[in-house]
This record gives structure tokens, C-alpha cells and sequence, in this order.
């Protein structure tokens, strides 16, 4: 396993982050519990969740089980690093969701408890939350910090210029800021590019894209179904547009020798602002083999090749204007 920094801060992540958003729905308690030993094992040490996950309200579905998990010992707990998010409603109650000051309070201990831990590594704002100024967002983070309850913030699904005034607002504050962003990034999505990747750039955040396989479209998608697999009937409709490029991306991959979930991490891994792409596995099969896309060297000719396939987007404002 490759690690580096998160962003401009001295903690050392994983090139692969553990996504456990299928923990509950689709995976069961005992086979998350061996994806998460798994990934100890391949020398993944970042895991992303977050407290709606589980998809059953104000349950923490997700984080329970993680917790859980945690309770066992062997030094799971000290071995990861741990981002969760709030933002999501927990609850049918005013102020159970969004960014107040009260939210975040009672969102951090709801979350601490649930994981079994008396701290969290990354704790992020799973969206922007436009009635909540700035100064609310940091002084409840600040608080949380000296308390000892979470060590660093992140952002997910901000714009770019939600990034420049968030960290402008921290500064004005003199404290550090948002140390990372989660966004909807992958060959297919590069929208990100416009502002949102030169703000994290600008501000030093690291990048941890989430779908990074565009919700399987990256992943062999044409081949798996022409095995027979099914696929969902949004994912189907998704296909049907962009299938030219799938193919020719397919095509890519075999003349490559690679699969193309692998191509498709790695091509994120190649792009200097990405931290870590966030891997979903379902079940320990789907994470065998994933550390494959960390060994995974591209030239600048498949970059160029891959970017003919799925054009991605210069920075504003030169994209737009000149």
C-alpha cells in the first residue's frame, strides 16, 4: 500500500479509502467486519462513513457497525483513520440535521458514541449548508478541536467558492481550515475540475473523490453484462448514454491488459490533488484485487488517450471565457 499526506497536514492516509456506505443495506454485519479486517490487511488505513448511512433514520446504521468493529480491539480502532460526516437528517425534530452550531454539537457525540471512540480523525460536512454562516461552522469546530472530539474538518459536495470562503473565514480565525473535500469525480464526472479542483489546490486540500467508478459504469461494465449480470435500471439508462465511450474505454483497458475498475482508480491516482478515490465494496471479493490500480503507471500518451475518450475541462474562467 502506498500512503500520503491528507491535504496539507502531516497525517498519513492510504492511497485507497474504505467506503462503508453498504454496511447495513447490502452487506451484512459479519462480511463488513471481514472487508474491514481485509483492508487492514492490504494496508488500508482510511475509512470514510458517515452518521446516515444505513439509510434508517437517526439510526447511524453504518456507524454502529463500525463501532462494533472497533469494540473488537487488536488495535483496530488505533490503526484507522476515521472520517464521518454530518449534514443528513437524524431525526424529525428542528436542528437534527444541516451545520448549526447545535448540530454539530450533538451530531459529534451522537457519532462518538455510536463508533465507539472518543475521537474522530476527518469529520466532514456532508453538504454546503446555506443558512448557516461560516463563523457558526467554525466556532462549533473549533470547540469540538479543544475538546479533543475530532482532530480535523473536511468538506464534501462543496463548490469552489464555498472552499475559498470557508478557509478565508478560518483564517480570519487562525485556525486550519478545511483539510480535504469529498466530491463526485471520475472520468465520466470532471466537472470538478473547473473550480472546485483549483480551490483545493490553491488551499492545499486533498481530494477524496467518491463513485470514483461512476457507479460501475468504469467497472467492466459491458463485459459483466454480457455475462448475464443485471444491472439497475438507472445504471442501464446511464449506459445507453454514454456507451460509445464505455466501449471504446473497454477497448482501451483490454489493449492495456488491465480491468478497467483498476484503469479507472488509477487514472484518479495519476491526478496530483487526489488523495484517495473511495472504493465501495459490497462484498471481500470486490476488494481483492482493487490494490492492483496502486501499480498502475499511465504515460502521458494514456493520459492523452484517456482524456479523448471522456474530455474533462479546463480551469474558469478559461474554459468559459479566454
Amino acid at each position: 500500500m502506498d500512503y500520503t499526506q491528507l491535504g496539507r497536514t502531516g497525517l498519513k492516509v492510504s492511497r485507497l479509502c474504505l467506503g462503508t456506505m453498504n454496511f447495513g443495506p447490502e452487506t451484512s454485519e459479519e462480511d463488513s467486519f471481514a472487508i474491514m479486517d481485509h483492508a487492514h490487511e492490504l494496508g488500508v488505513n482510511f475509512f470514510d462513513t458517515a452518521n446516515v448511512y444505513g439509510w434508517k433514520r437517526g439510526e447511524g446504521v453504518t456507524e454502529n457497525i463500525i463501532g462494533r468493529w472497533f469494540a473488537k480491539g487488536g488495535g483496530r480502532r488505533e490503526k484507522t483513520v476515521i472520517a464521518t460526516k454530518l449534514y443528513g437528517s437524524m431525526g424529525d425534530w428542528p436542528n437534527e440535521d444541516l451545520l448549526s452550531a447545535l448540530n454539530i454539537r450533538r451530531a459529534a457525540d451522537a457519532s462518538l458514541k455510536r463508533m465507539r471512540t472518543d475521537y474522530i480523525d476527518v469529520y466532514q460536512a456532508h453538504h454546503i449548508d446555506r443558512n448557516t454562516p461560516f463563523e457558526e461552522f467554525w466556532e462549533a469546530m473549533d470547540i469540538l478541536k479543544q475538546q479533543g472530539k475530532i482532530l480535523y474538518v473536511g468538506s464534501s459536495n462543496f463548490a469552489g467558492w464555498h472552499i475559498a470562503k470557508a478557509q478565508e473565514t478560518a483564517a480570519r480565525r487562525n485556525t486550519l481550515g478545511l483539510v480535504s473535500e469529498q466530491s463526485h469525480y471520475n472520468l465520466i464526472v470532471r466537472a470538478p475540475e473547473l473550480e472546485v479542483i483549483p480551490a483545493c489546490e490553491d488551499y492545499g486540500l486533498g481530494l477524496i473523490p467518491w463513485s470514483p467508478l461512476a457507479g460501475g459504469l468504469l467497472g467492466g461494465i459491458l463485459r459483466k453484462i454480457d455475462k448475464g449480470r443485471s444491472a439497475s435500471e438507472q445504471i442501464t439508462k446511464e449506459l445507453e448514454k454514454h456507451r460509445g465511450k464505455i466501449e471504446r474505454y473497454e477497448a482501451f483497458c483490454d489493449e492495456l491488459g488491465e480491468e478497467p475498475a483498476n484503469v479507472g482508480l488509477a487514472w484518479l491516482l495519476h491526478q496530483t490533488v487526489v488523495t484517495a478515490p473511495i472504493i465501495g465494496p459490497r462484498t471481500l471479493d470486490q476488494l481483492d484485487g482493487v490494490t492492483r490500480a496502486l501499480e498502475i503507471r499511465l504515460d502521458e500518451k494514456a493520459l492523452a488517450q484517456l482524456d479523448e475518450i471522456f474530455p474533462g475541462f479546463r480551469t474558469a474562467p478559461e474554459e468559459y471565457a479566454w
